[in-house]
């Protein structure tokens, strides 16, 4: 056995999982201390906060009388409040009775004890934090890319093989190849997507190209690269893309011996492959090297909100110059937090919903590897990246939670629903066999998501 070949894969496999803890533990924490902390200005008091189950590795009771702790396994957390059974909030009777026994204003303090609107808010509040999380890194995001300046403006101009450029940073672009910008002034995101999307088509396919710009004051014309040239500026994580070895920064020269030159050749070809492997000829940093890629069947949300199955190989285009920015107003860094985070939720419940109808496969819900995989994928692109990612699984996570399911958060504001509409709470009879219910069903899907990462 080559004992040092398999080190790298080791340290890869090490990778991974480690990304995988740091951001699943970040989300956990989250959850929990959105619980923990409305529990508490809601009078309700916290025996115990924990990441992890299992074993504790350290703790600490402060001065509220809560036991901090850290478990060995790392993949969850729990806040147990005064009067619960277990960390599902389920009602231990025993205690109950113990601290009516010993005094009954006590009572008021525990979960179960506690006025429907503490309950209530205690609950809610986990989702809550999770999605205010990620609406907040959002919009720190934003603020530190910053949003391109209107009109668009050259920033610095990117290294392409074989052009030529009179392109100048500071330059503001007016045309390319005839072709006008858009307009800056749209009345949505699909509006201004699909004005780019019509700019792009209208593009002369060549690799080099006339750029009609504003330079100190005068419109002058200079010559520049395509402006969508075959650029890769992102890779899809557990892609085709990845798989083949294709980075942010390649450029595509030539698929199957055919020259191309702007990134829709690439997206054609790839559309129309059938799933045929690919002989790429990129450009690397001044190097050529040859990959083999094969194209993916995927599933892709469309603009007007439903899903197309197309062949995919999993990067985003890359501009021939990056533009010059400007750091938006707290404002309007929080209302694209905000839509950020509300297009992850609409597209979550429209996949979901696609997928119970049949209309697309159910090998898009990932499980735990396939999150782990795309962890350790996003961990390597860089820390924004990676902190990115945070706040998608964040959405998703506080989302997940609030499903009617009994266990999860959800399944309690059902039954706080019901009892204040019939007055009184469901009995403890019927909440066992529900929550029982509720961890079978959540079990099983774990299997199911687990299985899809296996055998997708």
């Amino acid at each position: 056995m080559d004992v040092i070949g398999l080190i790298p894969q080791f340290g890869s496999l090490l990778y991974t999982i480690a990304a995988f803890v740091v951001a699943l533990s970040v989300i956990v924490a989250v959850h929990e201390y959105g619980h923990y902390i409305v529990g508490r200005w809601s009078g309700i008091h916290a025996e115990v906060f924990s990441i992890g189950f299992g074993p504790v590795l350290w703790s600490r009771v402060d001065r509220r009388g809560t036991r901090w702790q850290i478990a060995l396994l790392p993949f969850g957390g729990y806040v147990k409040f005064m009067g619960d059974a277990n960390a599902a909030s389920g009602k231990d009777g025993e205690s109950m009775a113990e601290i009516y026994r010993r005094n009954p204003d006590d009572l008021r303090r525990t979960m179960h004890g506690a006025p429907l609107w503490a309950r209530a808010a205690t609950v809610a509040a986990g989702p809550l934090f999770n999605f205010v999380m990620s609406i907040l890194v959002f919009a720190v995001i934003f603020m530190t890319r910053g949003a391109p300046v209107e009109p668009l403006t050259v920033a610095e101009i990117r290294d392409l093989p074989g052009v030529e450029t009179s392109l100048r940073p500071g330059d503001t672009i007016l045309s390319v190849g005839g072709v006008p910008l858009p307009e800056p002034d749209f009345a949505s995101d699909a509006e201004e997507g699909a004005a780019w999307r019509d700019f792009e088509g209208a593009l002369p396919l060549a690799a080099q190209l006339e750029y009609s710009v504003m330079r100190d004051g005068a419109e002058v014309t200079a010559t520049g690269p395509q402006f969508f040239p075959a650029l890769v500026g992102s890779v899809v994580p557990r892609s085709a893309a990845q798989d083949a070895g294709l980075r942010s920064g390649d450029v595509i020269r030539a698929i199957d011996g055919e020259a191309i030159v702007a990134f829709r050749q690439l997206k054609d070809i790839v559309e129309g492959s059938d799933g045929k492997p690919l002989l790429l000829d990129v450009w690397r940093e001044g190097e050529m090297l040859q990959l083999l890629l094969v194209p993916r069947r995927t599933d892709s949300p469309t603009p007007e909100g439903g899903y197309e199955t197309n062949w995919r190989i999993g990067v985003a285009s890359g501009q021939a110059f990056d533009p010059a920015t400007e750091t938006p107003g707290p404002l309007a860094a929080l209302a694209t937090g905000v839509s950020r985070t509300g297009d992850i939720v609409y597209s979550s419940l429209s996949g979901l919903w696609h997928m119970i109808a049949g209309q697309i496969s159910t090998c898009n819900i990932s499980g735990p590897v396939g999150i782990a995989q795309a962890s350790g994928a996003v961990a390597s692109q860089g820390a924004q990246s990676f902190i990115a990612f945070i706040a998608v699984l964040s959405t998703a996570v506080g989302l997940l939670n609030l499903f009617p399911i009994p266990a999860l958060d959800g399944g309690h504001l059902v039954f706080y629903a019901y009892e204040a509409v019939a007055g009184k709470p469901p009995s403890d009879n019927v909440l066992r066999v529900l929550m029982a219910l509720g961890i079978t069903l959540i079990l099983s899907l774990m299997l199911f998501s687990l299985s899809n990462d296996l055998f997708c």
